[in-house]
């Protein structure tokens, strides 16, 4: 068996466990960080400090009954969880998580690509597969046969649409500055520190790095105020407003199939968050510590701080989730089609003008 071959069946199996025990980590971490921004213990009990609490979560919901309602549409209501799943790790395969380092595999060198598919419309592929996401939530919801889970349903197609606009147009300006949709190149495009022309400027800028939130800094709040209404996070959660749709458009769903509805949500978050830090925050860009450090921490090290500045805007959802209350119907809509769209409009006309100064001048000099 060649050394190719054996990569390309180990990779995607590798990544498929690193995401589910990461998520397996996340949910557990949310449950005790609110309860300490809340004063309350949290998951205690599984495990040393409850770490093991959602796994047993995951076990019972595996092992309970599964439910179908008399009036649901059968196909269309075991398709959902699956419509939901899948694209979480088709976005998860286009996250670059290293630069990549050369590995011996049976005296052949080999070259580990450390992101799944390095496909250069990257940003192309996350909106697309992002936006199906909504299709699975319709479906839940319409073949329930309940009220509640199609209002949640309802809800989701408008609510995601709204904010994908805002989201796609906050991204052109990343793009424009760094010549490339490829994830990879964005990150690339973001090595070193900043500059300046005005020696002052310079002198103090110099230690700052070349991240793109610095200079798209307005793109970098829509773009993360968008990924939070796209993952129906609070307090954009009217999708499963528990007060008042009970549970949603995941309310008719039990056992396995609700598992797959709350894992994905988890997935999405942790993808949006590393997508978040690729775009703005350098990837894993960061010191690697060589000379300091042994070669296979060296090796690992921007893969850590990839980990680092995605947990650092997962740590800002749970913030939020503990702090905000949730927003009315109409406060939703306003906030994407009143504010987040137009400013990123504007945003938009400002960058490529600034760019176009940058690079040809002043049209009149």
């Amino acid at each position: 068996m060649s050394a190719e071959l054996i990569l390309a069946l180990i990779k995607p199996l590798l990544g498929l466990g690193l995401l589910l025990t990461n998520t397996i980590l996340l949910i557990w971490l949310e449950r005790k960080v609110v309860a300490g921004m809340q004063s309350r213990v949290g998951p205690d009990r599984a495990g040393p400090f409850g770490i093991l609490q959602t796994l047993a979560d995951a076990i019972k919901l595996l092992l309970k009954e599964q439910i179908l309602p008399m009036k649901a549409d059968k196909a269309m209501y075991l398709l959902a969880p699956i419509i939901a799943l899948v694209p979480s790790f088709l976005i998860f395969m286009i996250i670059p998580l290293g630069p990549g380092f050369d590995l011996k595999i049976g005296g052949e060198s080999q070259f580990i690509n450390m992101v799944g598919a390095d496909i250069n419309v990257g940003v192309l592929f996350f909106l697309a597969i992002s936006s199906l996401a909504v299709y699975s939530v319709v479906l839940a919801g319409w073949s329930s046969g309940s009220k509640y889970p199609l209002l949640g349903g309802v809800r989701a197609s408008a609510q995601m649409i709204s904010y994908e606009a805002a989201m796609g147009l906050s991204l052109v300006p990343v793009i424009l500055y760094s010549g490339s949709m490829s994830m990879s190149k964005i990150v690339e495009s973001q090595a070193g520190t900043l500059s300046s022309t005005i020696p002052i400027v310079d002198s103090i800028v110099r230690f700052i790095p070349n991240w793109n939130i610095f200079p798209q800094f307005l793109a970098f709040g829509i773009f993360f105020v968008a990924s939070i209404a796209e993952v129906n996070r609070a307090p954009f959660d009217l999708v499963e407003a528990e007060q008042e749709l009970v549970g949603g458009f995941h309310t008719e769903y039990s056992g396995f199939r609700f598992a797959m509805f709350f894992l994905a949500e988890y997935i999405n978050m942790f993808n949006m968050c590393a997508i978040t830090a690729t775009f703005f925050l350098g990837g894993w860009l960061g010191p690697t510590f060589e000379g300091i450090l042994p070669s296979f921490f060296t090796a690992l090290m921007p893969t850590i701080w990839l980990g680092v500045k995605t947990f650092g805007l997962l740590f800002v959802y749970f913030w939020i989730r503990a702090t905000l209350p949730r927003l009315r119907y109409d406060q939703l809509m306003e906030l994407g089609w009143k504010r987040l769209i137009p400013l990123s409009l504007i945003w938009l006309m400002i960058s490529a003008v600034v760019l176009g100064i940058r690079d040809f001048g002043l049209p009149w000099s």
